[in-house]
């Protein structure tokens, strides 16, 4: 019979992408049972984060400030604005250490199937960054996935209609892919022969 307290433990941990109720149940059971002081040091992390994270006001990542490191540094080259789908995307790019660039973070995909569209997805947000006057390329670097594809054609054809130039990630990325689980070198290699 289990505590209240450990099911709710056990539901919360479920919540997470790719965790069942067995992966759960270990995760819990080994922070109660072998890292009381980890368990004390993700609920506070977690409660900093839900509570003093928010959205850059310019590319929507995640930041602390009303606008994020990365928009910020007047080192990064404003001629190009890179599209995501996620900040995990956008962190996966970084890393690459290639891309010197600014960026703007959907948060999310089209999905017609889930309701989810063009507004929900910040296009509109997009396309005023995109013709601030100071972008001359958008790089279209959302997932290889049949909504990712879906995203970039009607993103790239509304952002082309405003004399825009588009570019999309090369196909070194593989097909149904996500970046954030694709090797650095494929990626920077993606990003150096977009087309």
């Amino acid at each position: 019979m289990a505590e209240p307290s450990v099911d709710a433990l056990v539901e919360a941990l479920r919540r997470l992408p790719g965790v069942g109720v067995k992966s759960a149940q270990r995760m819990a059971f080994h922070l109660l049972q072998h890292d009381r002081e980890g368990a004390r040091r993700i609920a506070f992390a977690l409660e900093s984060a839900v509570v003093n994270v928010r959205h850059c006001e310019r590319c929507h990542t995640f930041t602390e400030a009303a606008v994020c490191s990365v928009c910020l540094d007047g080192t990064r080259d404003a001629r190009q604005l890179c599209v995501v789908e996620t900040p995990a995307d956008q962190a996966a790019l970084e890393r690459t250490g290639s891309y010197r660039g600014l960026y703007f973070v959907l948060m999310g995909r089209l999905s017609p199937l889930d309701g989810v569209g063009t507004d929900d997805i910040g296009a509109r947000e997009l396309i005023e960054r995109a013709t601030d006057g100071h972008t001359e390329e958008v790089i279209i670097a959302t997932n290889f996935t049949a909504e990712g594809e879906a995203t970039a054609h009607v993103l790239a054809e509304a952002l082309k209609a405003r004399g825009l130039r588009v570019t999309r990630l090369a196909r070194g990325v593989p097909i149904g892919s996500e970046l954030e689980y694709v090797d650095l070198g494929t990626i920077a290699h993606a990003l150096s022969d977009r087309r």
